[in-house]
């Protein structure tokens, strides 16, 4: 049987304890066994954390351990899929490289606030985006600091209103890349569980954490 980590924690604005009430229960019903913990000392323990499918991490900002990231990443570079949304992964642990790099990026602004802006599929024949279209939401558009081999499948386009000197940025939103022998797959929105059950965002979630998954 498959099995799935939640791990939720940090600042709470995120809903990190809702997000896994939502999410949760789709790995449920695709069969896997799905844990959830509210402790990074999760990470801690070699033989659990190589032993799963896939981690879901929804911890925004905080402080991770040596320790703790090490087990995290390990479990990732050894084949355990991670996926994840928003700042619950995007913007977690500001001073560790080490993890930044395994996501692919790192968020650092969001001008505006929370504002409608369009999100673009731009890759049409990946299985995670096959067969949605672009749409328009009320979020936070992240701006972020992003891994240029990334495999991007979603982007947002800056007008610049909040932030003249971005003005006509395209930035990734979806993307999905490698960190050793593990899958790792990201979407930027998600601000809270309202976003999150839009149809395009939370498809692309689905199929995002069983395309990650070992």
């Amino acid at each position: 049987m498959k099995s799935a980590l939640f791990v939720w924690g940090g600042w709470p604005g995120h809903e990190p304890r809702q997000c896994v009430d939502l999410f949760a229960p789709f790995l449920r019903e695709q069969g896997y066994n799905v844990e959830i913990a509210d402790t990074l000392d999760v990470y801690l323990d070699e033989a659990k954390m190589h032993a799963l499918s896939l981690i879901v991490p929804i911890w925004t900002m905080g402080t991770i351990t040596r320790e703790q990231e090490h087990g995290l990443l390990e479990a990732v570079k050894s084949g355990v899929g991670i996926a994840g949304w928003h700042g619950g992964m995007s913007d977690a642990f500001r001073n560790n490289p080490e993890y930044q790099w395994m996501v692919g990026g790192q968020f650092v602004a969001h001008p505006g606030n929370m504002i409608e802006y369009e999100v673009n599929i731009v890759k049409h024949d990946d299985p995670i985006t096959a067969g949605l279209q672009g749409f328009k939401i009320v979020s936070e558009q992240y701006y972020m600091h992003v891994d240029p081999l990334n495999e991007v499948l979603a982007t947002t386009t800056f007008s610049g209103e909040y932030a003249p000197w971005v003005a006509g940025c395209v930035m990734p939103v979806t993307w999905k890349r490698q960190w050793g022998t593990g899958r790792v797959f990201f979407c930027s929105v998600g601000h809270s569980t309202k976003e999150l059950v839009v149809p395009e965002v939370r498809e692309m979630i689905h199929r995002g954490m069983l395309w990650a998954s070992r």
